[in-house]
């Protein structure tokens, strides 16, 4: 009886300390896309891209295909909201964010963009990834 008390007691802490770990994660992951939103907002793409992983293997999915590469991203970004009157004011509204892996999340969202030269929105998902304590994004999927 004293094994089955214990084995319950262990895994009760369990559940509990994996539950106070997602916390801590989608609290991280907020404010990263906090950060994000603000700088995209000053019209700071390349702090926006600070939320991204700076590899050749980020992978962004947009209404013209896929684009491979932190830089080409970047490129891709700057060409398509060159001033500050595109890249206007953005929030988002996060419907989910769960997990996938030990240290992978994706979340799903939709965007707005409010701007003189005509409002858009639309909706992502993006895949986190802990990478050196850092959480990045890996893949953008924006429509």
């Amino acid at each position: 009886m004293k094994k089955i008390i214990l084995l319950l007691s262990i895994l009760v802490c369990s559940i509990s300390n994996a539950q106070e770990i997602k916390d801590a994660d989608v609290k991280a992951i907020n404010k990263v896309l906090k950060k994000s939103r603000i700088a995209w907002s000053n019209n700071d793409i390349e702090g926006f891209m600070d939320s991204y992983w700076k590899s050749d293997s980020l992978a962004f999915y947009g209404k013209k295909g896929v684009t491979y590469g932190w830089d080409n991203t970047l490129d891709h970004y700057l060409t398509y909201y060159p001033t500050a009157a595109y890249t206007g004011k953005l929030s988002f509204k996060i419907n989910a964010i769960n997990n996938i892996a030990p240290d992978s999340y994706y979340v799903l969202g939709e965007f707005h963009i409010k701007r003189d030269i005509g409002n858009a929105d639309g909706i992502f998902m993006l895949v986190f990834k802990k990478i050196n304590g850092a959480w990045k994004i890996i893949a953008d999927t924006s429509a």
